[in-house]
């Protein structure tokens, strides 16, 4: 009968053992959820400073080839032509 009782407490002893594991565990997931979540957060914030910044950038290269510089002519005579066509394209509306 002793060896049943050992045997019991035995198994009380790794079950409270392992309980303790789960919640030690689980409140590592939640923290590590919380890690990944403050990361998205972050990597969202600094996407939409990176295409702020490319929009700037290019702002900058479309007034720099229309004070007369030679690196982006192209460039800048393709944007008037694109804004020139939306300007008949929004005349032409009015018109009807």
């Amino acid at each position: 009968m002793s060896e049943l009782v050992e045997i019991v407490d035995s198994l009380e002893n790794k079950i409270s053992k392992l309980l303790h594991k789960i919640e030690l565990l689980n409140k590592a997931k939640e923290r590590l959820e919380q890690e990944v979540t403050d990361l998205k957060t972050e990597d969202e914030t600094i996407r939409n400073t990176i295409l702020e910044w490319e929009e700037r950038y290019n702002s900058l290269k479309l007034a720099n080839s229309m004070l007369g510089s030679d690196t982006n002519k192209t460039e800048a005579k393709l944007k008037i032509n694109t804004l020139i066509r939306e300007l008949d394209y929004c005349i032409a509306q009015l018109a009807e």
